[in-house]
């Protein structure tokens, strides 16, 4: 077992990294299917995806329920826990908007961060 010595590290072990506040800010807005997370995340790898769901389920933060359809259907949520992480997200969101306005980076409207 890893020992912590501050929140930080926690914080960077379970949620941190390039695309999992970004999956868990999405996942705040409504449960998202497997195939729905390329079109809200360009870019992102199905290796690279698979992991950070996987790591985010094992972290508590993410509930995966398969339907049983054919083909299959895998859908994500937030779980308890990972629903607590919606105040962090929009603050998040609200720093990155005032951010963008205050270096001029030509956001014409700002993101919506109020997730519940």
């Amino acid at each position: 077992m890893v020992k912590y010595n501050t929140g930080i590290n926690i914080f960077m072990d379970v949620a941190g990294g390039k695309w999992k506040c970004l999956i868990l800010f999405f996942l705040s807005q409504q449960s998202v299917r497997t195939k729905e997370f390329y079109e809200l995340i360009p870019g992102i790898t199905q290796k690279v995806l698979t992991d950070q769901l996987k790591q985010l389920e094992g972290g508590g933060l993410v509930r995966r329920e398969i339907f049983k359809e054919v083909p299959p259907k895998v859908e994500y949520s937030l779980t308890e826990l990972g629903r607590s992480f919606i105040p962090v997200l929009n603050m998040m969101c609200e720093w990155g908007n005032t951010y963008a306005r205050l270096k001029g980076m030509g956001q014409d409207e700002q993101i919506q961060c109020d997730h519940k």
